[in-house]
């Protein structure tokens, strides 16, 4: 029973990391940047969907669309202001500007919002059914059906459609894809209000879960950047996949070893992994031309 227990929570909780890893995945593939604002972009999700419906009493399907968007606009803007003006000069600080700006997004929210955690009921995540003997939320069910769709989504936007094409292109050749008419930098903009959306649906679909706060998002993204690489950061499905397998591990320690072990172990076990295969489990070495 406690082993069932411990699958079925880490399978929600490893398919929330890949949504998250998602975002890493999208902005690496068509700029070769991460958004490491990441974290706060999940966090501004559960906070804006909360205020819209709870605060403003608005329906919560509207709560959680106006929500997504208001996070891809930050994405947008993450881009526009930490990104763009060092990567257009070649240097690597947008590295550090990410960082800066996810850590001002927390703060203003902790000014706004209040330091005190928030409970976010749902009232459709607390119907629950019945898995071998283990009593399973909806909202554990729709988690990692969420980031399957997603990914599936999104490899199939990026290998099917001229404009998933195109997003491709921007990364392989960006002088080329100009010729070809492709709008580069409104492209890469796209990409991280994508990945910003990809990180504010993971903040809503675990915000019953876990207390929305300020702070929410800072292990959670530190997390799925762990997952990002184990996985292969170039493959949609290889960090989706990496997600849950982080996530089931982490939650069988939890069970059979105590929270003590969670993050030396599973942490332990990302370097072991890596050490055996440098470009993620599901990742290709790039092939660079001489």
């Amino acid at each position: 029973m406690l082993i069932v227990s411990a699958l079925i929570t880490g399978l929600g909780l490893g398919s929330m990391y890949g949504l998250l890893a998602l975002g890493f995945h999208v902005t690496y593939a068509v700029s070769a940047t991460v958004n490491f604002a990441q974290g706060s972009a999940m966090m501004l999700g559960a906070v804006f969907a909360y205020a819209i419906a709870v605060r403003l009493g608005w329906p919560l399907p509207l709560a959680i669309v106006l929500a997504l968007v208001l996070c891809a606009l930050y994405g947008a803007l993450v881009e526009l202001i930490a990104v763009r003006p060092f990567a257009r000069r070649g240097s690597n600080s947008w590295l550090m500007a990410t960082v800066a700006l996810g850590i001002v997004a927390d703060n203003t929210v902790l000014f706004t919002f209040g330091k005190e955690p928030r409970g976010f009921n749902m009232p459709w995540a607390h119907s629950s059914i019945d898995v071998f003997g283990t009593s399973v939320s909806a909202l554990q069910l729709a988690i990692p059906a969420a980031g399957i769709a997603l990914a599936a989504s999104l490899h199939l936007f990026s290998r099917r459609t001229r404009k998933g094409k195109a997003m491709l292109a921007v990364v392989q050749n960006p002088s080329a894809a100009r010729l070809m008419g492709i709008n580069v930098p409104l492209v890469i903009s796209a990409s991280y209000a994508m990945s910003a959306a990809f990180a504010g649906a993971a903040g809503i679909l675990i915000a019953p879960l876990f207390n929305v706060h300020s702070d929410m998002g800072t292990v959670f993204g530190l997390k799925a950047f762990a997952v990002a690489i184990l996985g292969g950061i170039t493959s949609a499905w290889g960090v989706v996949i990496a997600g849950i397998i982080f996530g089931l591990v982490e939650s069988l320690i939890t069970a059979l070893l105590g929270s003590t072990y969670t993050q030396v172990l599973s942490f332990g076990l990302v370097i072991v992994a890596l050490a055996l295969a440098p470009n993620g489990l599901f990742g290709q070495a790039g092939v660079k031309k001489v």
